[in-house]
């Protein structure tokens, strides 16, 4: 008979212990599993809350400082003279290595204009992107629409004496109030918000991009990486990256998966020491067959083999049952955890894992007890007949 065929048909009869032994691993994987995938949908619902909190990448020409800014780039007076980007050049961005990591992608035209003989800063956006980074925005009226619609930032609008519905006349062009920022203490307070490629030709620069706000989320990669790749494509441009923003991002979904994974090496270790003791005890019970084996010819790798063997399989067991176990307690209680979150899915990488280490927890648990029943002297074993 083959060893494994040995291993396999003590499996068998004994199944109230193997069930046991089963049981033991599949509570530990699935706590494991369950933490984990928890995790992993919480990291991804956190990326997408966080990343609702605006820019923490900026892009802007190298310049010097002058009177009028927004975001670090400065515009007004008679010297301005600064080096934009070419609009045609903004899909770059996108083909950096980690450009899975790059969130909404927001440019920008910037540049004086004279109303009722006040100079004021005249910024044109991509409204869907911008709407899409500066979710916290609030205003009075709607988000404009048409090209000749304009978003009045609080001060502009205070300043101005208009509202929603006024007409803005400057720069030849008759433009039309359709929202009034409320206060937000940035720069968009002094600001008139309008259409991108309206206000390049208001301010005679068609076709160019004073800067350029990225929502990144950089998980899998440092922020100072992602900001070496876009300069790398812009060398005219100064990147700069807001490190507080991504570390507080980082931070917040770090604290999760270790706290995931302390509370997994705990249920790990319980699973591995009820795993130790029953293995111990079947050895202790199987004295006598040991010695039988012994007294036959087996050698201690034979005896070894047939102990490990069963370990192995009950560790594959384990392993497969609490995967999927774990992923369906993760699927069942996310709703309870995080209210409107979504499973993030099977994860094929962490099933293989899973098994791996159901099976070296279970093959190191019993390690000892195959060593012990390996070293029983058949004439010792024996006397219990």
């Amino acid at each position: 008979m083959k060893l494994h065929n040995i291993s396999l048909n003590n499996l068998k009869r004994r199944k109230g212990k193997m069930i046991f032994l089963v049981m033991g691993l599949v509570i530990g994987i699935a706590t494991v599993v369950t933490l984990l995938s928890i995790t992993e949908s919480m990291s991804k619902d956190i990326e997408a809350r966080l990343n609702q909190f605006g820019a923490n990448i900026v892009m802007t020409p190298r310049s010097e400082s002058l009177s009028l800014s927004y975001g670090g780039i400065s515009v007004g007076g008679v010297n301005y003279k600064v080096a934009e980007f070419d609009e045609q050049r903004m899909p770059e961005i996108r083909k950096i290595k980690n450009s899975k990591n790059l969130g909404v992608i927001a440019p920008k035209v910037l540049g004086p204009v004279k109303i009722k003989g006040k100079d004021v800063l005249l910024m044109g956006v991509d409204f869907e992107q911008e709407m899409a980074l500066k979710t916290w925005w609030q205003f009075d009226g709607s988000i404009p629409k048409q090209t000749d619609e304009v978003l009045l930032g609080s001060e502009v609008a205070e300043s101005l004496s208009l509202s929603p519905g006024d007409n803005l006349p400057f720069s030849g062009r008759r433009f039309f109030v359709a929202a009034v920022l409320r206060p937000t203490g940035a720069s968009e307070d002094n600001a008139i918000i309008a259409d991108l490629h309206e206000s390049q030709k208001v301010l005679g620069k068609e076709g160019k991009i004073s800067m350029v706000e990225i929502a990144a989320f950089c998980q899998g990669c440092p922020i100072n990486e992602l900001t070496l790749q876009i300069a790398e494509r812009f060398p005219e441009a100064k990147v700069t990256a807001l490190k507080q923003a991504v570390m507080s991002k980082m931070q917040s979904i770090e604290m999760f998966k270790s706290f995931s994974l302390g509370l997994s090496v705990v249920v790990i270790f319980i699973g591995s020491l009820m795993v130790f003791v029953t293995m111990m005890g079947s050895v202790n019970e199987r004295t006598r067959e040991i010695g039988i084996f012994r007294a036959i010819g087996f050698r201690r790798g034979h005896v070894m083999y047939i102990i490990l063997f069963e370990a192995m399989i009950v560790g594959m067991i384990g392993g497969l049952m609490g995967f999927f176990g774990g992923n369906g307690i993760a699927w069942a209680t996310l709703p309870f955890v995080l209210k409107g979150g979504a499973f993030a899915g099977i994860n094929t990488s962490l099933g293989i894992i899973s098994i791996l280490l159901s099976i070296t927890l279970s093959l190191a648990a019993s390690l000892y007890p195959a060593h012990k029943a390996s070293s029983l002297d058949p004439s010792d074993a024996l006397r219990v007949l």
